[in-house]
């Protein structure tokens, strides 16, 4: 039996890439995103390539970070998570061809990110997008403060990082966080549609349109840098502690005794 937290094939000339870690809720650990960056480097690589497509099995697209991988967390290894997290996403923006993520059920705070990070977003009607960092003692920095405002205006993004706030899909919609809502029955054959018209228009045309799309993203690089190291302090300190472990033990975290 393989040991693999992800499913990758192609077919019809479009790269299928999809989590696989049920138990979690296809939470992300350092397994999952090394085979995701090595999957997505195929997707560059690979001529008889034209599309690449992020998704989840069983049910859900990503709960987020695996909460016992980040409780264990420190100044090293966060920093090296940190830097994985950032060289994936410039695998997907950086890589000449389209990326669609397709999403049901939960989208959460990495998860969110993560679908972020790809060029267009289709998902069923049951998909839930949200970020979770305040709440748990987290920091979205690795995608959500960067390219949340560009989608969906500035206060909108606030509001979605301070509140911790959820979205379901027509509205995700609606403001402009996502492309496209399906009946969950039509969400593969909708994907394949959209594969398939990309997969026909030219190839260069797609890739100079895609690095152009991207310059005003790329000019948030630095923030990438910086959040990465605000990231660091969070890692293992008090308030994201207790915040993981409540949320572990599905209990409201109590942050009333830290100085505000």
């Amino acid at each position: 039996m393989s040991d693999r937290v992800t499913v990758v094939e192609v077919k019809d000339r479009t790269l299928w890439v999809g989590l696989n870690r049920p138990k979690t809720l296809n939470a992300m650990n350092f397994q999952m995103i090394n085979e995701v960056i090595e999957a997505f480097t195929q997707l560059d690589e690979d001529p008889d390539i034209g599309v690449g497509v992020l998704y989840g099995l069983n049910g859900n697209f990503s709960s987020g970070g695996d909460m016992d991988m980040m409780l264990g967390l420190n100044y090293q290894t966060g920093h090296v998570w940190n830097n994985k997290m950032r060289r994936l996403c410039m695998t997907l923006r950086n890589s000449g061809k389209p990326t669609i993520a397709m999403v049901r059920g939960w989208c959460i705070g990495g998860g969110n990110e993560w679908q972020l990070y790809c060029d267009l977003c289709i998902a069923s009607e049951n998909a839930t997008f949200g970020q979770s960092g305040a709440r748990v003692g987290a920091l979205p920095v690795v995608g959500a403060t960067q390219y949340l405002p560009l989608l969906m205006g500035d206060r909108r993004a606030r509001e979605m990082l301070f509140m911790a706030k959820r979205y379901p899909a027509q509205e995700a919609k609606e403001v402009g966080l996502i492309n496209e809502v399906v009946p969950d029955d039509e969400l593969e054959k909708t994907t394949e549609e959209w594969c398939a018209t990309i997969n026909s228009h030219a190839p260069a045309t797609l890739r100079y349109m895609k690095t152009n799309l991207n310059f005003l993203g790329d000019l948030h690089y630095p923030s990438w840098m910086h959040g990465s190291e605000l990231l660091n302090a969070v890692w293992n300190n008090e308030q994201s502690v207790e915040g993981m472990n409540a949320f572990k033990e599905k209990r409201p975290a109590d942050f009333s005794r830290f100085p505000r």
